[in-house]
């Protein structure tokens, strides 16, 4: 890495969500569950401290969880109505810093596998995807056997598999007991015991140079059809990430909030945002007010100046950059662009309103009465449509003023469900700045 550390590194995982309920979870299977996301949060915890990158600690982490048969997805994936396993998964990156070549995960890129069979770990396949794109950082073509598609469709992409390296297990690697009774009985429209199979795995990660990745990994709805693609492969619908620079207000250095042509100023940059050429992410725009009379005689601007460009050492505020992974009913998922909305909510905002960040987008999108629970109409708490959750990680980076200034900056972990229960394990700073460990399933604690 060619930049210096300035985040400290943080995670959070989710491993499904659902209509999990309190008195069908008994207390072995709780500590199973637990237990495996302690382990795979403290190792791809110490991954990230230790200089790993986001996107090779989040495939990491869900790497783990798809050789474990306690989640849906790996080993563990459920069956489809045909009894057969089609696995989904997908990554993507982006950076709170500035395009820079040299920092792995600058430009924001996504992709998606699905329709995937035998392949042992569909993220790797998701990761090598997209790091093989048939391009150089510079631009300049490579053959590395890739290319710059987003999603990629079995059984083609087995192939691919194949020609990287990646590991093959057969069928039978892949079958467990329990899923097979899952499907079984729904085959049979008899109810659950134990409802844990709607949800998706995921994990997001923000490391020491401000790169956030997402990875997200599922075996689907239990007795989909065969064929049916999740929101899990899908950009924008159970997966997203992106970076954009934010102008605040503020007399003699920032646009002013009630200036048009200011207004158009910020707007242009927080909609460009990853996509903003270098060359015009570090010019310093000159600055329009909209003040009139006495207001713009307190800037030393006559009325005759009041809508001209005045001198300004205005520059961006903040970068801010965020990445979400979704878990719960993919098709609703998909039906209201659920990762991607929580973004957009808060990127195109305006400074200083609602929401103030991302854990208010999160919350609008699939906490309690939002948009997913909003979307199943009169089928909510019926068939499980509309149910799931959301975690992320927002990180901003504002211009250092001072030496004092320049210490590690940190990014906050998010997350909210809409129902009975969510899987997450996340790490957090008490009070005295000392990492502390966080696994929960319900809103309040296993009781």
């Amino acid at each position: 890495m060619s930049k210096p550390a300035s985040f400290k590194p943080t995670l959070i995982i989710h491993g499904g969500a659902g209509n999990i309920q309190r008195s069908k979870l008994p207390p072995d299977l709780y500590a199973a569950h637990h237990a495996s996301l302690q382990s795979y949060l403290r190792s791809t915890h110490t991954l990230l401290k230790n200089g790993s990158t986001a996107l090779d600690a989040a495939v990491h982490a869900v790497s783990l969880l798809e050789d474990d048969p306690l989640f849906n997805c790996g080993r563990g994936s459920v069956f489809t109505t045909a009894g057969t396993i089609e696995m989904e998964a997908s990554v993507m990156v982006t950076s709170v810093h500035q395009y820079d070549v040299t920092q792995p995960g600058a430009i924001k890129r996504g992709a998606g596998v699905m329709g995937v069979r035998n392949v042992r770990h569909p993220i790797r396949l998701a990761r090598e995807s997209l790091l093989r794109s048939g391009v150089a950082a510079d631009g300049s073509p490579v053959n590395d056997g890739g290319s710059m598609h987003s999603q990629l469709v079995g059984p083609y992409v087995e192939t691919l598999a194949r020609d990287w390296g990646l590991d093959f297990c057969p069928d039978e690697w892949f079958f467990t007991q329990k899923r097979w009774d899952e499907h079984m009985r729904g085959l049979k429209g008899e109810e659950e015991p134990v409802s844990l199979t709607q949800g998706t795995v995921g994990c997001v990660c923000l490391d020491q140079w401000g790169n956030l990745a997402v990875a997200t990994s599922t075996g689907g709805l239990t007795n989909k059809l065969p064929g049916r693609i999740g929101d899990t492969p899908t950009l924008g619908a159970g997966f997203w990430a992106e970076a954009w620079d934010e102008l605040v207000s503020g007399v003699g250095e920032a646009v002013l909030e009630d200036s048009s042509v200011g207004g158009l100023l910020r707007e242009a940059r927080n909609w460009l945002g990853d996509c903003m050429p270098p060359f015009l992410r570090n010019q310093t725009l000159p600055i329009y007010s909209s003040l009139s009379g006495d207001d713009a005689s307190q800037l030393d601007l006559g009325p005759e100046k009041a809508c001209r460009p005045y001198q300004s050492s205005a520059q961006f505020s903040r970068r801010r950059a965020i990445a979400v992974s979704g878990t719960g009913n993919g098709d609703s998922f998909l039906r209201v662009a659920a990762a991607r909305t929580a973004a957009a909510m808060l990127r195109f905002s305006s400074p200083g309103s609602f929401p103030s960040g991302l854990a208010d987008t999160v919350t609008a999108v699939s906490g309690p009465g939002g948009e997913l629970q909003r979307s199943a109409g009169s089928r909510w708490k019926k068939t499980g449509e509309g149910e799931g959750g959301i975690i992320g990680i927002e990180a901003e980076l504002a211009p250092v003023n001072r030496a004092s200034d320049a210490k590690l900056h940190r990014g906050k972990v998010v997350f909210d469900f809409n129902c009975g229960g969510m899987w997450r394990a996340w790490v957090e700073e008490d009070a005295s700045g000392i990492d502390v460990e966080r696994i929960m399933v319900f809103r309040e604690q296993y009781q």
